[in-house]
């Protein structure tokens, strides 16, 4: 993933988020995250994007998915999560990348969490980069940088040492 702040590469796990990461991977061969924007940035929490332009207009998505949350991945510093509303079932094309340990946003029995579906390989520095910027209100929404960290550009690259795809 190629954004204004610099890169991060990203190991989708298909084996334990098959539904998610075929929803994410079909997203970035559509080129959908291509000049869309990090839209809400929580210093000490997570960064999120995949929805919004600059503009803070949402770009129309796809059918909501299957919550995996339940696949014994937890939210954890560096990892990459699916948004959602409080329906479990809600989540599109909007992502995060967990800057903390968030147990919280774990799966528990009878209570559904936020399906992590990869983890950040390189770049965890660019996604620190962006925690670290000013934000504020725009359109209705809270926690929007000021000046917008956008996604360049979203593509699909494959490890070199490992059969696992890898997002860039």
């Amino acid at each position: 993933m190629e954004t204004s702040k610099g890169n991060i590469v990203i190991q989708l796990d298909e084996k334990r988020a098959p539904v998610t990461v075929k929803n994410f991977l079909g997203y970035v061969g559509d080129g959908f995250y291509d000049d869309l924007i990090f839209h809400r940035v929580i210093n000490g929490f997570m960064i999120q994007g995949g929805g919004m332009d600059k503009d803070m207009s949402q770009k129309p998505n796809k059918a909501p998915i299957y919550n995996e949350s339940s696949n014994g991945l937890g939210n954890r510093r560096g990892t990459i999560a699916m948004a959602r509303t409080s329906a479990p079932h809600s989540a599109t094309s909007q992502f995060f990348i967990n800057l903390v340990d968030n147990q919280s946003l774990n799966y528990r029995a009878g209570q559904p969490g936020y399906t992590v579906f990869g983890e950040v390989v390189e770049g965890m520095e660019t996604v620190d980069a962006i925690a670290q910027v000013r934000t504020g209100r725009k359109a209705g929404h809270g926690d929007v940088p000021v000046e917008p960290i956008l996604i360049i550009k979203a593509q699909r690259i494959k490890a070199e040492k490992s059969s696992q795809s890898q997002e860039k």
